[in-house]
């Protein structure tokens, strides 16, 4: 009997002290779910069931994952259709921010239509990602003007925003904005947000957006189309961020960093090594940090080493994605919302 003790506790131990490792993903099959003449830069799930966006033409809508319905619509502002590039939620509303002036924020409205809360409008108005600390405190950003990023804050609920003055903010550098690309250059764990921006910096608050600092990367932002594209954190510790140039994807060089100090100081990754410019990256869930999946117009790259090392999977291409389990993700881009496995 002791022995057989011996055996189960031997057992146990050796079960919980699993090697920390990624699995070695060698293939993506992907398979459209919906296909249109759309362009869909901004996902976010509503719950396990339910993924929602919102594209160009006014178009937002949901897929129901495990039926593969899907359901859209057209918001209409005035004469304008609205181009939607960021959307977020809480446990009881969804939101879409469009980009350039009028910037157009809405919300589920309690009768059952799309209310607008925020609207603002002006030379240089363009908003670029929107996200949610909890179903409280949001955070949306844009491009810089007079001197500061455009930060909008919520503490009810989305209810009501306001915008940060320059006085509480950290002065921007000529033209920094922060890439209208993915929904993916805000990065929320717990009180702390992540702002990546056109600059190759990080603008960081640990208080839900009250102060912040700026933090320098290695990330190349030698031309207003290169800097950081998509950030994100796989704790409150580890981080990666990925861009380029994409009017030049094939340069691999300054275009990938990594954190391990909660973004205090970044290093290079893989220089000089695919993947070149990416739109989004995103942690794969349960890989302790080490997996990652990057997507662009370009196709689908993976890495199972904390992105030191990439391996293409794929040549399609697609401007952002998220991941539903730690095999499964849901990615949209030109024309198409479709369903990504890896393995």
């Amino acid at each position: 009997m002791r022995l057989v003790f011996i055996s189960l506790v031997l057992v146990v131990f050796t079960a919980c002290e699993r090697p920390k490792e990624a699995p070695k993903f060698t293939s993506v099959s992907v398979t459209d779910v919906h296909v249109d003449s759309f362009s869909v830069r901004a996902i976010t799930f509503l719950d396990k069931n339910t993924l929602a966006f919102a594209g160009n033409k006014g178009l937002y809508g949901s897929v129901d994952i495990n039926l593969g319905k899907v359901m859209t619509n057209t918001m209409r502002y005035d004469t304008i259709t609205p181009e939607f590039r960021a959307v977020a939620n809480t446990k009881s509303d969804f939101f879409m921010l469009s980009v350039g002036s009028p910037a157009l924020l809405y919300k589920t409205g309690n009768n059952g239509q799309m209310q607008l809360v925020y609207k603002e409008e002006g030379d240089g108005v363009f908003y670029d990602a929107l996200s949610f600390f909890d179903d409280k405190d949001g955070i949306a950003i844009g491009d810089s003007g007079h001197g500061c990023l455009a930060i909008l804050l919520t503490r009810d609920g989305g209810e009501t925003w306001s915008k940060v003055s320059c006085e509480s903010l950290p002065r921007a550098e000529e033209g920094e904005g922060a890439f209208a690309a993915s929904n993916t250059n805000i990065e929320t764990i717990g009180d702390k947000v992540w702002v990546a921006t056109s600059a190759g910096r990080i603008y960081f608050s640990a208080d839900r957006g009250d102060h912040w600092q700026v933090i320098n990367t290695p990330m190349g932002s030698d031309v207003e189309t290169q800097g950081i594209y998509s950030i994100d954190f796989y704790n409150e510790n580890a981080g990666f961020a990925i861009g380029g140039d994409y009017t030049q994807p094939q340069d691999n060089e300054k275009n990938k960093i990594r954190t391990d100090d909660g973004g205090a100081t970044w290093t290079a990754m893989a220089e000089g090594r695919d993947p070149g410019y990416k739109s989004c990256v995103q942690f794969v869930p349960n890989t302790y940090g080490e997996g990652l999946v990057a997507v662009g117009f370009t196709g689908i790259s993976y890495s199972s080493d904390g992105g030191n090392r990439w391996a293409e999977l794929s040549k399609e291409g697609f401007y952002t994605l998220h991941f539903i389990n730690d095999s499964v993700a849901y990615a949209a881009g030109k024309n198409r919302i479709s369903r990504l496995t890896f393995k």
